[in-house]
């Protein structure tokens, strides 16, 4: 058993998650004021705007899609769909959306770094959380490339079985990430780690997605006043 091994996807998945769940409800039961998304946006518009909706959309796509993937069992997927299909509709879907995510958080990184009103009132952990995010997707999209030369869908299956012995809490999930390839390793490893820092940075803000807004009715922001009507008595 490689101890390392062992203490990277075993360990340190619990520690990061208890991190993630615990430091979450603190900042909101401490901070609740810090508990947002800190939008520049009213500092400079420019670039925001698509680079913010193509960040979203791809990273939510992504995310989407890494939950499915990854934490549907292997005997249920393939009442559908063989492991194969499965690996080439991952591959291609990943790709668009990661291609979209990668247009979006460039966009946003340089506007970070570059531009004098949003880096004055930012702060190092507005750009440290960007670019590893940025880290993060490239790994994806390189792993696409690594997944190109297997197409059986092996190492999916491998991946797949080491998130849902950790979301089920059954030892001997690090045996399934021992003989992959350095780029799943470390896609995972910083997903982890992304888990680990959030409640310290904008990345909190995922927890309070406003579903409800999808059917709020609308807000009425001025009611409609009558007419008064002026007159003199007899």
């Amino acid at each position: 058993m490689n101890p390392l091994n062992e203490f990277a996807f075993q360990i340190y998945p619990y520690i990061a998650l208890a991190v993630c769940f615990i430091g979450s409800w603190v900042r909101f039961d401490k901070s609740m004021y810090t508990w947002r998304t800190g939008s520049s946006q009213l500092l400079s518009d420019r670039g925001m705007r698509i680079g913010s909706n193509f960040f979203h959309v791809g990273i939510l796509a992504i995310l989407g899609g890494h939950l499915v993937g990854l934490l549907t069992p292997h005997s249920v997927y393939e009442l559908v769909i063989s492991t194969p299909q499965k690996q080439l509709l991952a591959m291609v879907v990943g790709g668009v959306f990661g291609i979209v995510c990668l247009v979006g958080i460039v966009i946003l990184t340089v506007r970070r770094l570059f531009n004098p009103r949003v880096r004055a009132t930012g702060t190092i952990g507005d750009t440290v959380i960007l670019l590893l995010l940025l880290a993060q997707l490239l790994l994806g999209l390189v792993s696409i490339f690594y997944s190109a030369q297997h197409m059986d869908g092996g190492v999916m299956i491998l991946l797949g079985e080491w998130a849902q012995h950790i979301v089920t809490f059954r030892p001997g999930a690090a045996d399934f990430m021992a003989d992959v390839a350095w780029v799943y390793k470390a896609h995972v490893f910083l997903g982890m780690t992304l888990f680990l820092v959030a409640p310290f940075t904008r990345l909190v803000h995922v927890w309070s997605i406003p579903v409800s807004y999808l059917w709020r009715p609308y807000q009425v922001v001025r009611r409609r006043q009558p007419a008064l009507r002026y007159g003199s008595r007899a």
